[in-house]
């Protein structure tokens, strides 16, 4: 990551969130096409449930774009959560890097699709777009959750099914209440991704938020990213410093055992090892 940091940046990165059954990998797939009339090269980290067998990734939606792994100037990943919180991977943002530093034009994160707590996507991506479809019960369940807060583009996929104005009307009834000032406002949009419909405007709407971004950039929203990303880099490494330490010594089977047990619980012992630590540099 060293070597690959200086090489990126350029790359416009772009997430896609929403309840399962919206349509994400498809609305994706639509995308893709329309970049690449555009001449534009397309990278895409597709973030899955784990796979309580393998490990790896449960769904697998480099099968749904399969037709497009031909394309030399697109790839697509498929990446396993391994449980981490927020809809995305421990690993993801490193991997967009790696997809920026190659070249790509747009890199594009499809979270994993459970619905209302997907809102680690902001950390990565610099445009979101938050998926509904009319039916699915999701619309105001995601209103009262992060997701109105993240999005920067809002589509009701499926249009062409029943209640499509309505569930457009309500997102449109809860952003009207933001009273923040934004300097750019959510717009709502609807596609039907299977024909096509709609998914020219919203690679528009894309780019001109990314337009937007550059001519307007604020020195505040890079240094919260910067500080995000060393925050998560910090905790990273010093967990994995004191579990490989723990696990050296033995100490780490003692802990499971009492933990097992039920003599201690993992709170308690996390806290007396930062303790025990703090101790030791005084």
């Amino acid at each position: 990551m060293d070597l690959i940091d200086p090489h990126a940046g350029r790359a416009h990165k772009v997430g896609m969130t929403g309840p399962g059954g919206s349509g994400k990998s498809t609305v994706i797939e639509k995308r893709i096409r329309e970049f690449r009339r555009k001449n534009k090269t397309v990278g895409v980290i597709a973030v899955d449930p784990t796979s309580p067998f393998t490990g790896g990734a449960f769904l697998g939606d480099r099968i749904r774009m399969q037709d497009l792994s031909t394309d030399q100037d697109v790839f697509i990943r498929s990446m396993a959560t391994r449980n981490y919180p927020g809809g995305i991977a421990r690993a993801t943002g490193d991997a967009v890097k790696v997809l920026d530093a190659s070249g790509k034009d747009v890199v594009i994160v499809e979270t994993v699709g459970a619905g209302q707590s997907e809102v680690e996507i902001i950390r990565v991506a610099q445009t979101v777009v938050v998926l509904f479809a009319p039916g699915l019960g999701d619309e105001i369940q995601a209103i009262k959750a992060g997701l109105m807060e993240i999005g920067d583009i809002f589509v009701v996929n499926k249009a062409d099914r029943e209640n499509a104005d309505r569930a457009v009307m309500d997102i449109r009834s809860m952003l009207q209440m933001d009273k923040k000032k934004r300097r750019w406002k959510p717009p709502v949009l609807k596609s039907i991704a299977l024909t096509g419909d709609g998914i020219p405007e919203l690679v528009e709407k894309v780019e001109l938020h990314r337009q937007i971004l550059r001519r307007e950039a604020a020195p505040e929203e890079a240094r919260e990213k910067a500080e995000a990303e060393l925050e998560e880099a910090i905790k990273d490494k010093i967990a994995a410093f004191l579990i490989r330490e723990l696990r050296m010594t033995g100490e780490f089977e003692e802990l499971l055992e009492e933990i097992i047990g039920k003599k201690v619980n993992p709170a308690s012992v996390a806290e007396s090892l930062l303790n025990k630590r703090l101790k030791k540099s005084n």
